[in-house]
């Protein structure tokens, strides 16, 4: 009896042994993002949906590790690095250059399933569109490219505007450099004058609305930053609060009170990065699936605000 009592009691200690191997078992998905995990969790769900198409059910047959940057671009190569050393199976890097850049640092072996807003042969992350050749490959949405068309749409809403106002945020050293290069270059053309104001904190908005008040700026144009996107209720109030015309690259800028946004859909662009994530576990190779780059575009308009 008590020998029976005892291999009982074994068997029931070990359960949870092997329930956590069973667990281990499970492929792991590291979720590298420059937000918080308040003003992110819509990406990150959107982001499951599509690894659920793929066939991937988080806590059922795959694990998700989230790191968050907390809008701290410093942060990200640190973070990339705790996922790689987790020996995760697979990255998910989205949202911008510099997060996709900090997975592609940390690890020449994991795949990585990116989702960036500019050139991806241009920043190094693949070889090529079609024959990506490395460890990386995922959706190029077209927010750089279609700059330049989003200032001369907020010029054509705006026709008396001469001088505009730029947005940017210093600590994305990336975007802050290619946007200023389209913005001034595209304003040549359009005989439009640009005025760049900073801001990487809460205050720093507040500040740079003043400031860009004070120089009395017929109009706003903000650059693509994460930082932005998730202050864009700040961005809207201060922009009704200064009567400045106000133009975003994805439609929640003017869904929350802008004037107006021209660009892609970033939901679906997080849809198709989780597809992308669940394929590379089934076992295909980044190296051999080509980028897809979004060809739909949206372009958004607040009537109530066009009318105000």
């Amino acid at each position: 009896m008590k020998r029976r009592a005892f291999i009982a009691g074994l068997g029931a200690a070990a359960w949870p042994m092997v329930a956590r191997a069973q667990q281990s078992a499970m492929p792991v998905v590291g979720f590298l993002h420059l937000s918080s995990p308040l003003t992110g969790a819509h990406r990150g769900g959107v982001f499951l949906r599509g690894l659920s198409e793929a066939g991937f059910v988080a806590g059922q047959n795959v694990t998700v590790e989230y790191r968050w940057a907390e809008e701290h671009p410093d942060r990200l190569s640190a973070l990339a690095a705790e996922l790689v050393s987790q020996n995760v199976n697979v990255i998910v890097a989205a949202g911008s250059i510099d997060v996709a850049l900090a997975a592609k640092e940390a690890t020449p072996t994991i795949p990585i399933a990116f989702g960036v807003p500019a050139d991806p042969v241009k920043f190094g992350l693949v070889k090529s569109l079609a024959r990506p050749g490395g460890n990386a490959t995922g959706v190029n949405y077209f927010t750089v490219e279609v700059l330049a068309k989003r200032l001369g749409l907020l010029h054509e809403i705006v026709p008396r505007a001469s001088r505009v106002a730029v947005l940017v945020n210093p600590a994305e050293t990336t975007n802050t450099a290619i946007t200023e290069g389209e913005i001034k270059g595209a304003a040549v053309t359009l005989g439009l004058q640009i005025l760049v104001f900073k801001a990487k904190t809460n205050d720093e908005i507040d500040a740079a609305f003043a400031a860009l008040s004070d120089a009395r700026s017929d109009a706003l144009f903000v650059a693509p930053s994460a930082f932005f996107n998730e202050r864009r209720v700040q961005l809207a109030i201060l922009a009704a609060r200064h009567a400045i015309p106000t133009a975003g690259g994805v439609r929640d800028y003017p869904e929350t009170g802008g004037l107006m946004s021209y660009g892609t859909s970033i939901s679906d662009m997080f849809r198709q990065v989780g597809a992308y994530a669940g394929r590379m576990l089934k076992g295909e190779k980044p190296a051999d699936i080509p980028v897809s780059q979004v060809t739909k575009f949206e372009f958004v308009i607040n009537l109530r605000t066009a009318k105000a």
